[in-house]
């Protein structure tokens, strides 16, 4: 009763919603980089929110169905084939036992999510099967190591038919430029308004230095007007300025503290898209109210978790 992996791809892992409780003690959260999509996978399946799924960057999975169940394929279109049928995210596929899962090369984003219906059964690690490599945390084998051909992941076969799809209007465009909005906090008043209007008004550039932990950009420097600050906790979506001037927003795997100034925090529902650009892909800014974006998120919440 599993998925057993042919191929694994440049990135697979295993991702729940997350790790929580354990900031304290230096362990990071963990969870899925782009969140809509995520949620949106199990919504797909009726599963509960936490359910484990894979989560894809890139492409170049290959899995193979040794009992019927249904999955939902939402986030990047990775070029995604059933067997030899090119397949589409945002919907649901029955699966039949000897069915081929293949994940390709990224047509728009970056990352895709596989969820199987009931979810993966995958043993969770201090709560979560969220897996974190750098941490060596959670996983398949509960020691943050990417999934590998040959693994078997474990579900619970199903064999009603099933057809489900997102609303069009649910669905990002992922291709498009996107404007993060900020909320100013942690070091926004020890930034001169001349350095805050070259950040909310230059285009900056992704560089290739982007992972789970975080995004490198490239453009007009920002400058720090203070004299440095002591180490302090991180919150998802924080933008650091280093002393090279280049912002670095940091996701899901960042570290618990750091000792940069923080121009601001990203909001978390606009990480979601910064999640599925890469390299070269340009991005901009804007500053946001913290009410508004809690209104936001109590909606983004209501409508997944209610």
């Amino acid at each position: 009763m599993s998925f057993d992996i042919i191929k694994c791809g440049m990135l697979s892992l295993l991702q729940d919603y997350g790790r929580y409780g354990y900031q304290h003690i230096g362990v990071t959260s963990g969870g899925p980089m782009d969140e809509h999509a995520f949620l949106w996978a199990n919504k797909l399946l009726d599963n509960v929110a936490n359910a484990t799924q894979i989560e894809v960057t890139f492409g170049g999975l290959v899995l193979l169905a040794t009992k019927p169940t249904v999955i939902a394929i939402t986030g990047a279109d990775l070029g995604a084939y059933i067997n030899k049928k090119a397949v589409k995210p945002w919907r649901t596929y029955n699966i039949s036992v000897g069915d081929t899962i293949m994940f390709n090369q990224p047509n728009t984003g970056l990352r895709s999510y596989l969820a199987v219906k009931g979810g993966f059964h995958v043993e969770p690690h201090l709560g979560s099967s969220a897996t974190v490599v750098r941490e060596g945390i959670g996983g398949i084998e509960r020691n943050g190591v990417k999934l590998e051909a040959g693994d078997k992941l474990k579900y619970s076969p199903y064999t009603n038919q099933y057809f489900r799809s997102v609303s069009s209007h649910f669905i990002p465009d992922y291709s498009a430029t996107i404007e993060l909005g900020v909320i100013p906090s942690y070091q926004f008043d020890g930034f001169s308004k001349h350095q805050i209007n070259i950040f909310f008004s230059s285009t900056y550039e992704i560089s290739n230095q982007i992972d789970r932990m975080g995004y490198r950009l490239k453009g007009e420097p920002i400058s720090y007007d203070g004299n440095g600050i002591i180490s302090e906790g991180i919150s998802m979506g924080a933008v650091q300025i280093p002393q090279d001037g280049q912002p670095i927003v940091l996701l899901r795997d960042r570290q618990t503290i750091g000792g940069y100034p923080k121009i601001g925090c990203v909001s978390a529902l606009d990480c979601n898209l910064l999640a599925q650009k890469r390299s070269g892909d340009t991005i901009t800014f804007k500053l946001i109210d913290l009410q508004h974006e809690q209104g936001r998120r109590c909606i983004f919440n209501r409508f997944f978790f209610d």
